[in-house]
């Protein structure tokens, strides 16, 4: 018999262990179906999923259950991105091995994501910290040292001294660790590269085919790979100098004569050859060192430079030269590490001017300025217009002189040399993966001082970790490690020790999308015909967040392992989706504590709605709504919500209450609301059974019947065109509205001649009910289903077919038009004749006006789209 009242905790853990045992959610390889791989980003095991991992793979879990309804054969997996500082961190604050932390973390958040009742093949589950995972990933790192793909060099690099590694550009926020939030220094070590610039142009071209990325995410790679065209041009530096000349890129070559001054990279090697005999240079330099690494870091710090008392002549008149300076804002590894000033043209370049008294000369005026009486005041001008101040370049666009420019000077010879040569440049630079810690994949490198760097064998593949370490002195315990590091060298057999650095984190991230595809192969990365069925992944979901560095890498990855034979393809992901953030109102006391939601009690709603203490009633204020963080306390536990309302309502109110590429607000309100709609929806398709229960076979419906069929398959139409967007919130209110539609139409049996016709119509509609609701829903949507007397459950169900001809109204709205000019709508029967459209027309009143009792010469009908009655 069924409850009154829907039981969410027991209901929830009844279906998880049916759909367990009938291994519903498994995926095989040789499945014939057309295939259809969704992932969402892996977590890392940090203790506990949040209310942002319930939004991101209740999201993915919809695809992948509508997907399978649709007949495809759907790859839903799950991993753990599992190596990283977190672990180490924890090491030292509890005194227990990186190991059991993580892994007792995967267990509970393991245990957490299952209660969502995510539809994942739990058999493929990979954790990139288990030697069978980053044995291959060593394996893939020889194959592309072998291919050129990974090479080793002396590089300054951005040091964290807080968690004691190097950081890549890309994880330098404003200058401070992305985890550690200290100030980044330079230092100059020996790093292991990717050399992700062999595909440059490959990856910023192919960006174009990406169709289903959002647009920003495909813009902000543009921008980070940054493709320029322009020219090395050389200067003479004006005797007598250490060196005859100076080499810059420039993609302005059109602002030459607004030049100013040279700027020199602390690293430029004039610039270190100067500082040999200056002292406050050298310290100059010394304090530029201090500074990160990353193209934000140094366009966000103050501008300073040193006067070399160097001058350099420039390029278009001998009798010209200017100062040339070492500035701190300008990379070695950019460019040729020396650019040329422009300050009327550039907001770093006037910044530094003005900062040196160097002036500026405008050579770019806006259309529609006066060049006599056009100035500048507290910005550089970087807009295009006409060049002015620049002599034969004068009345040109900033394009044609850039052209002119290049050409005259690849005409002009310095010491036998062209003084330019065009040159595309890139901003993306080679990914240094050496990492100073413990917990992370070891890097397969053999030092010997007879052979040199030796590559590991593959036959002693995994390097594992070892186990015995100590986190009681800061840095990487790996070079403390008395047996671990010393090995013999595989070439000549003497004494040589290992590679104590272990790899970036985001390189284990950069190609467990492959892993998944065939996670128990045992002696390669991957199985080609495998990898190169399921990839690339179809939809992929995460956070905006990883824009950049993951799908950067990852795009990388892809192509390397092509090159190494690993995979097929070259793009991983063939639909990306970034959904938003959750986010909470903040509460803080009146001595600056944070406090959590679950310590607060509120009085009256709405603009009087006011914040108390649990603890001691002391008024509470209520502060901005923000992203969930541990730091401000403003998180809520999804086992708390999982507990008291169920999965089905967390999941129900996480796509229901914002578009999902939007940030939602959690509310209490919210998820009450989204538990009493369980509880309706219960009972509506309890009342549909009961109605429904002994209907006989049918074979033509009423009007009556027609309606409620009408009404489910026009949800069914609507939801299916907002899934393949992506836009649950809409097929939320679909959902909401066929409920209320099936519920009035219930309610109004009573007025009507009760027949089988209508018994099959409200059951056939109740199941296309369930199926809408199911993905988001699936607890409650098994349920139903039986209700409905189906004995397979929905999970294995396929999808409904929507009949488009009851979607179709029978009335249409045809514009009317008298000599070409619209006059009025007719709303007539969609299948209405001509004659009789003809006939509907002349008998509009404004027709009849403008006919003033004459004959039409014709009318025109074009069916279904507009009639023009021509006088």
């Amino acid at each position: 018999m069924r409850s009154e009242r829907y039981n969410a905790r027991e209901v929830e853990s009844k279906w998880q262990n049916i759909w367990q045992e009938r291994q519903t959610f498994e995926t095989r390889n040789d499945d014939p179906r057309p295939k259809y791989y969704v992932l969402e980003m892996f977590p890392y095991p940090s203790g506990r999923i949040h209310m942002g991992h319930v939004r991101n793979y209740a999201m993915g879990d919809v695809v992948a259950r509508v997907m399978r309804a649709k007949g495809f054969s759907v790859l839903h997996p799950m991993g753990w991105d599992a190596f990283g500082m977190p672990a180490e961190n924890a090491a030292r604050l509890n005194r227990s091995h990186p190991a059991t932390w993580t892994y007792a973390n995967i267990a509970t958040m393991r245990k957490q994501l299952q209660s969502m009742g995510l539809s994942i093949d739990w058999k493929r589950e990979i954790a990139t910290c288990d030697p069978s995972y980053y044995k291959h990933q060593q394996s893939m790192f020889l194959d592309m040292l072998g291919k050129g793909l990974v090479y080793r060099k002396n590089a300054k690099v951005n040091w964290d001294p807080v968690d004691q590694t190097v950081l890549a550009n890309e994880q330098v926020i404003d200058g401070r660790g992305w985890r550690s939030n200290a100030l980044v220094e330079q230092r100059e070590l020996t790093q292991w590269f990717f050399n992700i610039t062999a595909f440059s142009e490959d990856l910023l071209d192919s960006l174009d085919t990406l169709k289903r990325w959002p647009e920003k995410v495909r813009l902000m790679q543009k921008n980070w790979i940054g493709r320029s065209e322009g020219a090395l041009v050389r200067f003479a530096v004006a005797q007598p100098a250490p060196a005859s000349e100076i080499e810059v890129y420039t993609t302005r070559p059109d602002t030459l004569f607004g030049a100013k001054f040279i700027a020199l990279s602390p690293d430029h090697p004039l610039a270190l050859q100067l500082a040999e005999g200056n002292p406050n240079l050298g310290a100059f330099i010394e304090d530029c060192r201090r500074m990160g690494t990353s193209v934000a870091a140094l366009e966000t710090a103050e501008k300073k430079g040193f006067d070399t008392g160097l001058r350099a002549v420039h390029p278009f008149d001998l009798q010209w030269s200017i100062p040339v300076y070492v500035a701190n804002f300008v990379l070695m590894d950019y460019g040729t590490g020396a650019v040329f000033g422009c300050p009327a043209h550039d907001q770093r370049d006037f910044e530094f001017a003005r900062a040196y008294g160097l002036g500026h000369t405008i050579v770019v005026c806006p259309e529609g300025a006066d060049p006599a009486t056009y100035r500048l005041t507290d910005a550089a001008y970087e807009g295009d217009g006409r060049m002015i101040n620049s002599r034969f370049l004068d009345g040109k666009t900033p394009k044609e002189a850039q052209d002119e420019a290049i050409r005259r000077l690849e005409s002009e010879m310095l010491d036998g040399r062209p003084r330019a040569q065009r040159k595309v440049n890139f901003k993306l630079r080679d990914w240094g993966v050496s990492r100073q810690r413990y917990w992370g994949c070891p890097i397969p490198i053999i030092h010997c001082e007879t052979c040199g760097v030796v590559p590991a064998s593959k036959d002693s593949l995994p390097i594992t970790l070892p186990a015995d370490v100590s986190f009681d002195i800061p840095g990487n315990p790996l070079d403390r490690h008395p047996i671990w590091k010393n090995v013999d060298c595989p070439q000549c057999g003497r004494p040589a020790r290992r590679e104590t650095d272990t790899m970036d984190t985001f390189v284990d991230s950069s190609w467990y999308f492959a892993r998944f595809t065939d996670p128990n192969n045992e002696t390669a990365p991957t199985t080609p015909a495998i990898v190169d069925h399921w990839l690339p992944v179809d939809q992929y979901i995460g956070g905006i967040e990883h824009a950049i560095l993951h799908l950067l890498y990852s795009r990388f990855f892809t192509r390397a392992m092509k090159e190494t034979g690993h995979v097929g393809v070259k793009e991983p992901f063939a639909g990306l989706f970034t959904q938003g953030m959750v986010v909470h109102e903040t509460y803080r006391a009146a001595d600056g504590a944070w406090l959590s939601p679950t310590e607060i009690r509120f009085d009256a709603d709405g603009s009087g709605r006011r914040a108390f203490a649990l603890s001691d009633g002391q008024p509470i204020a209520i502060g901005a709504i923000e992203k969930m963080s541990k730091s401000k306390r403003n998180t809520i536990d999804p086992d708390d919500i999982i507990g008291t309302y169920g999965a089905d309502t967390a999941r129900w109110f996480m796509l229901s209450d914002s578009p999902p590429d939007r940030d939602v607000i959690w509310t209490e309100e919210g998820v009450q609301g989204a538990a009493k709609f369980v509880q309706r929806l219960w009972r509506l398709i309890g009342d549909i059974a009961d109605f429904s229960r002994n209907a006989g076979k049918v074979t033509s419906y009423g009007e009556f019947a027609q309606s409620i069929r009408r009404a489910a398959h026009g949800s069914l139409v609507k939801v299916e065109e907002d899934l393949e967007r992506l836009r649950f919130n809409r097929c939320v209110a679909q959902v909401y509205d066929l409920t209320n539609q099936l519920t009035a139409l219930l309610n109004s049996i009573d007025k009507v001649a009760i027949d089988d016709d209508i018994r099959a119509a409200f059951n056939e509609s109740g199941k296309i009910l369930v199926h809408l609701f199911a993905p988001m829903m699936p607890h409650l949507g098994e349920e139903c289903w039986a209700e409905l007397g189906e004995a397979t459950p929905i999970a294995e169900s396929p999808w409904p077919k929507a009949d488009h001809s009851l979607v179709v109204d029978n009335v249409l709205m045809l514009p009317v038009q008298v000599n070409g000019k619209k006059r009025a709508d007719l709303t007539i029967a969609r299948d209405a004749t001509s004659n009789e459209i003809e006939a509907a027309v002349l008998n509009l009143d404004v027709v009849q006006r403008a006919l003033e009792g004459r004959t039409p010469k014709k009318i025109i009908v074009v069916p279904q789209r507009i009639v023009n009655v021509v006088v």
